[in-house]
């Protein structure tokens, strides 16, 4: 008997769908597509003014935090590795995209953002830049019930979330 696909998530399959996700929902290619930007490297500018500078995994490290005298490991024991990051003025927006089509371990993923966050802040306290950290996800967190607590819980710590990315960008004021 032949095996059945997995068109649904798990294993290799999870894999395909959230790169696809990440890269249907690529926050600098929509910034750059708006119009509204011009987009040098990983700088965004409005006006010709400087607003945001933006990075992915280790990205973040290598071309904002170690240049400014930064080691990660003088600060917490494991490197973390955001989808996306944007520097706004004296914010950091950690960004986490996460795709999701039937229950799986991305549930427990979600409640993780404290930590994290409070792992980010610690590299950027002494540069005086403050963390926030929001979720990007797949509209199947949002027509699933059974994430109705995650989420509430999720704002009720502080953390946002968002399923359409042209919010999420206007939320981080670019």
């Amino acid at each position: 008997m032949a095996k059945t696909p997995n068109i649904y998530g798990g294993g290799t399959q999870t894999n395909i769908n959230g790169l696809s996700f990440e890269r249907d929902t690529d926050l600098m290619q929509i910034i750059e597509s708006s119009g509204k930007y011009d987009i040098e490297e990983n700088k965004i500018y409005k006006n010709g003014m400087l607003i945001a500078e933006y990075f992915s995994k280790h990205s973040l490290y290598t071309g904002f935090l170690e240049p400014k005298g930064i080691a990660y490991r003088d600060y917490i024991s494991a490197k973390l590795l955001p989808d996306d990051a944007f520097i706004v003025g004296r914010t950091c927006y950690i960004i986490e995209k996460k795709y999701q089509n039937v229950a799986g371990s991305v549930d427990e993923k979600l409640v993780t953002f404290l930590f994290k966050k409070e792992q980010y802040q610690k590299m950027f306290s002494p540069l005086g830049i403050e963390v926030e950290f929001y979720y990007l996800l797949n509209d199947w967190f949002e027509k699933n019930g059974r994430y109705r607590d995650t989420l509430a819980y999720i704002e009720k710590n502080g953390s946002k979330y968002f399923f359409v990315p042209n919010e999420l960008i206007d939320n981080i004021n670019i």
